[in-house]
């Protein structure tokens, strides 16, 4: 690899990396972001790091990683929507590290550093700036897990303790299912190269031990805010195990649909995410997969390939099959998908190279002719200026990256990622995030009524509200919880206007500030047209009790 593909792609890194700072400031999104944050948020203010509440509530979904990894941010930088948002920031870059140094040691450099920037520049991956969920923590957890086991694999036993590490925290994010990822491309891998005697070393039943010592504190805090009370009602009813509900329930339930927590699965339903989440680079990837299925291609690369696509293979399969299906699931993934892609890209020569230069150029313009209609239709702030930003950028990449070769191939498509980003955080969501009325409400009512106790009523998903309002609110979901509660001094009610009504009739209600409210992460053309928007929005009222 020469000097200057080296400063290349190091550079487009860099630059992908840059664009993606402005969404840190920007506002948290509801509902799974501005749930983690106001969960965080709690853990801060109540200084009880053990137990998981949502509205005074014992609440059992998601292990506790996530919360604490946020609750620290927040101690460290204040309770803010960037201190929220920095860690998986963070921890997005650390996994294009690991990412790079996997393909490296497989590889080669020049595949570690396309790697990464497939990684970096991939739409979802994008998209999990603005909205910051657990997907970011474990795919960085399981891929530092595979990195360190493959450096086991090769000799040496402190990267099993390290390896063990990572994978407990991945557990810690998401559950015991993420193991799946972690070692079945390795158990896949030694049965296909004959190397089944691994499965009996000691150093792989030494890393599973370690594990589930690491996973300790998750054990104890499930253990001690439910196995010990089994008098509470979770899930609408008592006697619920916290720990049956993370080995098994909150996993294997939702696989099989008999758990708790069920969904409708679609077996194609991962296919046309990855067309979208892994974008711009998802029609290379998808020729990539077909091209590995040609033994030839295969033959030519280290047998430790094997352990990358099996990996993404059945963690893939799993989810397909899986009856409880949420596009966010694929980010796990798309590290591998980003080496199976970064090697197919490296192979394109003549006709196949001018044809990937094509599509990714039809592409490119693709998407800047979408932006600038969305732009025009929605009207927000500086649209113009947002359609010649993203003109000028399309404009650049072509006159600068000119030529048939790969590393042009490669920085036109990525060119097309900073574009969108730019587009996005510093344009579109700012206007988007300004009908999320929760966040809305949560800011005006701290900023023009500081003394407020802030309260909501009838309305389960505005957490928003919950993280934005000064404290924690309370939440009434009844009139006769609310008849409890009326007499509080300064108390503000955030509500839907289906209840207005009657909190002015029944309670003498002054209406301090209405905001429109739209599920802003369901976008449809009928709210992005300015002129149809109205016709999608509801309404949230701040009220006052006389």
């Amino acid at each position: 690899m020469n000097l200057k593909e080296n400063t290349l792609y190091k550079t487009l890194i860099a630059l992908v990396a840059l664009v993606s700072v402005p969404a840190l400031f920007g506002g948290i999104m509801e509902p799974d972001s501005a749930l983690y944050a106001s969960i965080a948020k709690n853990m801060v203010q109540r200084n009880d790091w053990v137990n998981i509440y949502v509205r005074g509530a014992d609440w059992l979904d998601k292990p506790h990683l996530t919360f604490w990894l946020a609750a620290a941010s927040f101690k460290a930088f204040g309770i803010t929507a960037f201190a929220y948002k920095l860690p998986s920031f963070l921890f997005g870059l650390l996994g294009a590290w690991y990412l790079y140094k996997l393909a490296k040691d497989i590889y080669n450099e020049k595949t570690g550093l396309i790697s990464a920037l497939i990684f970096l520049s991939s739409l979802h991956i994008l998209i999990s700036t603005f909205d910051v969920r657990a997907e970011v923590y474990i795919t960085t957890f399981t891929l530092a897990a595979i990195y360190h086991y493959y450096k086991a694999h090769q000799g040496s036993f402190w990267h099993i303790v390290t390896g063990s590490f990572f994978a407990a925290c991945a557990i810690m994010i998401k559950g015991i299912f993420v193991l799946i990822p972690v070692f079945g491309g390795f158990i896949i891998y030694w049965l296909l190269t004959r190397q089944w005697k691994q499965l009996l070393k000691l150093k792989w039943w030494i890393a599973i031990t370690l594990i589930f010592i690491f996973i300790i504190p998750e054990l104890y805090t499930l253990y001690i805010q439910f196995d010990l009370h089994p008098e509470k009602v979770v899930f609408g009813k008592t006697g619920v195990s916290g720990l049956k509900f993370f080995f098994w329930d909150s996993q294997f339930g939702r696989f099989f649909n008999n758990g708790p927590i069920k969904g409708k699965g679609d077996i194609s339903f991962f296919l046309h995410t990855t067309l979208w989440a892994f974008l711009p680079w998802s029609i290379l990837f998808y020729t990539a997969v077909v091209n590995l299925f040609k033994k030839k291609n295969r033959i030519m690369l280290p047998a430790a390939s094997i352990m990358i696509w099996t990996s993404a293979a059945i963690t893939f399969l799993l989810f397909s099959l899986s009856k409880f299906q949420l596009p966010h699931y694929i980010l796990i993934i798309l590290p591998q998908f980003a080496i199976i892609t970064a090697l197919y890209i490296q192979k394109l020569e003549g006709k196949s190279l001018k044809v990937f230069f094509t599509v990714q150029n039809t592409l490119a313009i693709l998407i800047v002719l979408i932006l600038s209609t969305v732009a025009i239709f929605f009207r927000f702030t500086n649209h113009y200026i947002a359609i010649a930003v993203l003109v000028i950028l399309l404009a650049v990449s072509f006159s600068i990256f000119k030529g048939l070769k790969i590393d042009n191939l490669l920085a036109r498509s990525a060119m097309i990622s900073v574009g969108l980003m730019i587009f996005l955080s510093v344009f579109f969501y700012p206007s988007v995030l300004k009908y999320e009325s929760g966040m809305e409400a949560g800011n005006w009512l701290k900023e023009n009524y500081p003394k407020a106790k802030a309260a909501v009523l009838m309305y389960p998903d505005a957490y928003s509200f919950d993280f934005y309002a000064s404290g924690e609110p309370k939440y009434f979901w009844s009139y006769e919880e609310l008849d409890k509660s009326k007499d509080i001094k300064d108390l503000v009610i955030y509500t839907p206007e289906s209840e207005l009504a009657k909190l002015k009739n029944e309670y003498g209600a002054q209406v301090l500030k209405t905001f429109d409210y739209y599920h802003i992460t369901k976008l449809t053309p009928k709210f992005i047209n300015a002129q149809t928007r109205s016709q999608l929005l509801e309404h949230f009222y701040l009220v006052k009790l006389h």
